[in-house]
């Protein structure tokens, strides 16, 4: 009895049921064209801070998932920088952090490119630049060897692992990629949605480098997205979403994988999580306007330069609770300077402190109204 999916014959000859599907799907683009429509009416400077937000969280999320935490406001600026977007505060951002945004940005803005091997290994030696995973070396640029035995995903503590699931043996890895990329590229009675779900699944079965495989999954997953909205502009991050759902992500991935290529309930679930990444854009939308809104309000308003950065970094999403001593170190300067700046921002109504509490005194933006616009 085959153990895993990959080990029946055809494995690739994916089935699923056509009226549940079909279903959830006019659900999904009914809510993904309500969006782009709805954003479509912003202006060209809100459409980018949009935008700016939601590739930094599709970035920062989709590391997260594999348990790397990026510095979100490097992040930030380096998709800045490469999009000539203008941002008040842009500081310099660390060489794997570029790599990894320009992977991502070759993925959504160039979407109507080709997705080949090479370009593959462009965005592998793009997530690793110096040619090492943590303390190991890899294979950057090609495909695993498994020169140490094959692929496995384990979780678990040491000595109690699980192999959650195995790949192909690297041998298979040339023939089973080109018949991918050539379904990716040429596959035409498909909807472009559910293409990036069957795709998400294929390539991350594979698993075919020896590290970032599920960066690189994602990354395939937003350009094919991105195809299907036939727009750069990205609105809706689904790795973020998929962060939130990571459980029910890898639960479901498991019982597909080891399955017959009946992929139904695989559908289902990333059309749902789909629908539910471009539900959160709602929120994300909220804050571009309320930044905006703020900033017109206060245009007359005195505010130093730290004063003005830190806000910004509270109204991008602000890592934890705002203290005095993470706003000397963001912004180099002393407590006593830090506890006037915000003393005089709590004056202006601009902060107060935290109701809740706690062992130190946090501070966070005085609520704004709710905007309709």
């Amino acid at each position: 009895m085959a153990l895993y999916i990959h080990n029946r014959d055809n494995w690739t000859d994916f089935t699923w049921d056509s009226k549940k599907v079909l279903l959830k799907l006019s659900e999904t683009r009914h809510l993904q064209g309500k969006l782009l429509g709805r954003m479509e009416s912003l202006g060209f400077d809100l459409q980018n801070e949009a935008i700016l937000n939601t590739l930094t969280l599709e970035i920062v999320k989709s590391s997260e998932i594999e348990g790397e935490i990026l510095e979100t406001e490097q992040v930030r600026s380096s998709i800045a920088r490469r999009l000539g977007i203008d941002i008040a505060g842009a500081i310099e951002s660390e060489r794997h952090i570029d790599g990894i945004v320009e992977m991502m940005l070759d993925a959504t803005q160039r979407y109507d490119l080709p997705l080949t091997k090479e370009r593959l290994f462009g965005w592998h030696s793009a997530l690793f630049p110096t040619g090492w995973s943590n303390l190991f070396k890899i294979t950057v640029a090609d495909w695993r060897k498994d020169t140490k035995g094959s692929m496995q995903v384990v979780a678990g503590p040491l000595g109690k692992e699980k192999v959650h699931f195995e790949a192909p043996a690297a041998e298979r890895i040339d023939y089973e990629m080109e018949k991918l990329l050539d379904w990716i590229e040429n596959e035409i009675e498909v909807d472009p949605v559910l293409k990036a779900a069957i795709a998400h699944l294929w390539f991350v079965t594979i698993h075919p480098f020896e590290d970032g495989n599920g960066r690189i999954t994602r990354a395939i997953t937003e350009m094919i997205l991105a195809r299907s909205d036939n727009s750069v502009k990205r609105f809706y991050s689904m790795s973020a979403q998929i962060r939130v759902e990571r459980k029910q992500y890898y639960g479901v991935l498991e019982r597909t994988q080891k399955g017959n290529s009946e992929i139904t309930e695989w559908i289902l679930w990333f059309l749902a999580c789909l629908q539910e990444a471009i539900k959160a854009t709602y929120v994300v939308l909220q804050k571009v306007l309320q930044k905006a809104e703020f900033w017109k309000m206060h245009a007359a308003t005195i505010l130093n330069e730290r004063q003005q950065k830190m806000i910004n970094r509270l109204f991008n999403g602000f890592t934890g609770k705002l203290t005095t001593t993470k706003w000397g170190k963001i912004c180099k300067c002393s407590q006593d300077t830090a506890l006037r700046d915000i003393q005089d921002l709590i004056k202006k109504n601009i902060l107060h402190k935290d109701p809740s509490g706690g062992r130190s005194t946090n501070y966070e933006l005085v609520e704004m109204p709710a905007t309709n616009n």
